[in-house]
């Protein structure tokens, strides 16, 4: 796991650095002193946690987090208490006061390993024909159900949603978007398109086997020789 620490002082950010060597579960990628550098940092190396601190010349770390494209894990560093309430407003898995003891960070990161955890088993899940997914379109957001959906198609490093009338892209990879799929409801016709089962109004026998789907809007999409076994299981009684 990537983890990123930034901090003023010298001391406590080079402290902080040592302690964190006997956490060989994460990877500290650098370490930044003040919120311009630590921006920076983050734009190019993405970490998956920043080791916070608050109070900083010129900018708090708050209004770096408010800069950021991503939310990732935050652990706050820091010695005032007082802001431990405003820290929970972002992705805070805990708020360490200074100085800092190996227990009080040994704690922080067990949180961290948790949490961690945690989102990779609701990652692993399916998702359910009524779940609202967000998807961006330029300036436009979508929130729509995975019934509105009636195929993925992959495009190189993006793959293309169509839903209702309209399409957007995400990036991300259809292997990914597949496993995510309740596999009763969308099916992976070939390398290039998963279908939603339910958008099918026709099926029909291509000329070099597998099979030729027609969907609902006209759309015709060509089912590989090989996926075409497992679609006839798949919807036979």
């Amino acid at each position: 796991m990537k983890a990123l620490v930034v901090e003023d002082s010298r001391i406590a950010r080079e402290g902080l650095v040592r302690m964190l060597e006997n956490h060989p579960e994460l990877d500290v990628i650098g370490a930044a002193d003040h919120p311009a550098s630590a921006l920076l940092l983050i734009e190019q190396t993405r970490p998956d946690v920043i080791f916070l601190d608050i109070h900083m010349p010129g900018a708090t770390g708050f209004d770096l987090l408010e800069k950021l494209d991503y939310n990732p894990r935050i652990i706050f560093t820091t010695a005032y208490s007082e802001y431990a309430i405003k820290s929970f407003d972002y992705h805070t898995i805990d708020y360490l006061l200074k100085p800092i003891s190996h227990e009080r960070l040994d704690q922080a990161i067990a949180k961290l390993q948790l949490s961690t955890e945690k989102q990779e088993i609701e990652s692993r899940q399916p998702l359910e024909m009524n779940h609202k997914v967000f998807v961006k379109d330029g300036d436009h957001c979508h929130l729509i159900t995975l019934e509105s959906i009636r195929y993925f198609e992959s495009c190189k490093n993006h793959v293309r949603i169509f839903f209702d009338d309209k399409s957007t892209f995400i990036k991300k990879s259809l292997n990914n978007i597949e496993e995510r799929l309740p596999r009763k409801f969308f099916f992976r016709a070939n390398r290039q398109y998963i279908v939603n089962l339910q958008a099918i109004r026709s099926i029909d026998e291509a000329v070099h086997d597998g099979f030729v789907l027609t969907l609902d809007n006209g759309y015709e999409i060509e089912v590989s020789r090989r996926q075409a076994i497992d679609l006839k299981n798949l919807l036979s009684i």
